[in-house]
């Protein structure tokens, strides 16, 4: 296998050539954006495995590219920005983003968070021997990350399509927010509480996008749950 490629959409040189020769020890090839009113083919072309986004970018910001990305690909997308306050990263991970960190950025977090991004969005599926679920007349597909039947496909990011994997695996029962925390991120203590909640959020708009309602149950105080229905 070569080397994990990751693609930085960020104007400042200086910051570019800093995080890729810090990249580059760690043995991951990284290569900036030479045309940002071209981002996303950029990004389509060179095919990476992360990538790594500003806000702030000349002609359209990330969060644009961030959802352009999004409509063709769930490569993982970890935001570095100054813009730190709560609703801009709340944002991005609305947007389809994985991960936000704010600059200035302490290089050995930057590879440690790349490291487990690359782990959970690659490895999952090596590592699990998953079936497929009847959603409500879709087949949920974990190892393809997607939700489909004969009229639509619902592509889903390795966080949702894990979040399903472990509702559903326990399905009638109650998962607390806890131990979906600790399924989904493990050793990360850098995720945000809210992370898991705007997650959840993100799935069930997609999962109403293609008809399929009401399949993620909030127990308040307690977790979420997937009632144990015959038709599931």
């Amino acid at each position: 296998m070569g080397k994990q490629t990751i693609f930085m959409v960020e104007d400042d040189a200086t910051i570019i050539q800093v995080v890729s020769e810090k990249l580059n020890s760690w043995g991951y090839a990284c290569k900036g954006v030479t045309d940002f009113q071209n981002v996303l083919s950029e990004c389509l072309e060179l095919d990476p495995q992360l990538v790594l986004l500003d806000i702030s970018l000349p002609y359209f910001n990330g969060f644009h590219w961030c959802q352009e990305i999004r409509k063709h690909s769930q490569v993982p997308i970890i935001f570095i920005s100054s813009a730190a306050d709560q609703m801009n990263q709340i944002m991005a991970i609305n947007l389809g983003a994985d991960d936000f960190i704010v600059k200035p950025f302490d290089l050995n977090l930057l590879v440690a968070k790349i490291q487990a991004l690359l782990r959970r969005s690659y490895q999952y599926n090596q590592v699990q021997t998953v079936d497929t679920y009847r959603l409500q007349g879709f087949t949920f597909t974990p190892e393809e990350n997607m939700i489909a039947n004969t009229e639509s496909k619902l592509n889903l990011s390795p966080n949702e399509t894990k979040i399903l994997v472990i509702l559903l695996r326990e399905r009638g029962q109650i998962v607390s927010k806890t131990q979906m925390v600790e399924a989904l991120w493990q050793a990360d203590d850098f995720i945000d509480s809210n992370t898991l909640a705007v997650n959840i959020t993100r799935i069930r708009k997609k999962l109403a996008s293609v008809g399929i309602k009401d399949l993620i149950q909030t127990v308040k105080g307690k977790g979420y749950l997937i009632e144990d229905e015959t038709s599931i």
